[in-house]
């Protein structure tokens, strides 16, 4: 599998098919961003659930979400910390073009995925939201790979909008089968939400 990537969203992107406009192209539902896709369209090979060991929370201000607070993790590992997310086994090409879409990057990134793998993290692309590429480990003989922000942003701190939100709560449903008391929890356990937007967003369901 030395072709191929495990790709792990904990974000919108849990949602699979919000995460195939970054594969085919496409605007997802309650975004303002239309994504370009990938030269190579192919759908992933396989995707899996996955728990991250480190702390999930929502900042900034993201316009593609109608200025909402989006995903980011902590990239300092806490094992106590419950994040779940959406795996998708896709090429190694592919990947690269996804962060550079989660980037806005208008020229190729360069990524040693090697370094990566040996440091458990490497920062390819600088002062950028989505730079900080982290190495979870490996399954079925490929690396498991996400991104997150070169530190923790505390000063940050944003809810996210109706949208975001719901996106992210359709993948949950999807991959982890969860309920909406076991929903409710999770997100309360997160910096930047609150509970009248949890259970808002999970009532229009």
């Amino acid at each position: 599998m030395t072709d191929y990537i495990w790709y792990t969203s904990y974000g919108s992107n849990i949602s699979y098919d919000r995460f195939m406009c970054y594969i085919q192209g496409g605007k997802p539902e309650g975004a303002t961003r239309i994504y370009h896709g990938c030269e190579d369209q192919t759908p992933p090979l396989d995707q899996k659930p996955i728990e991250i060991p480190h702390e999930l929370y929502f900042a900034k201000n993201a316009k593609v979400w109608n200025g909402g607070g989006v995903c980011f993790i902590n990239p300092d590992k806490n094992h106590k910390a419950e994040t779940l997310g959406n795996m998708y086994l896709i090429k190694r090409q592919q990947f690269i073009e996804v962060v550079q879409q989660e980037n806005n990057a208008h020229k190729p990134t360069d990524i040693n995925f090697e370094r990566a793998k040996n440091q458990e993290s490497s920062v390819i692309k600088e002062n950028s939201w989505y730079g900080n590429l982290l190495c979870l480990g490996e399954k079925d003989d490929a690396p498991i790979f996400t991104f997150t922000n070169e530190g923790y942003l505390s000063g940050e701190i944003n809810q996210p909008n109706h949208h975001y939100l719901k996106t992210i709560i359709k993948g949950l449903l999807a991959t982890h089968q969860l309920s909406q008391s076991e929903l409710e929890a999770y997100f309360l356990s997160k910096k930047g939400i609150d509970k009248g937007i949890i259970t808002e967003v999970i009532n229009q369901l």
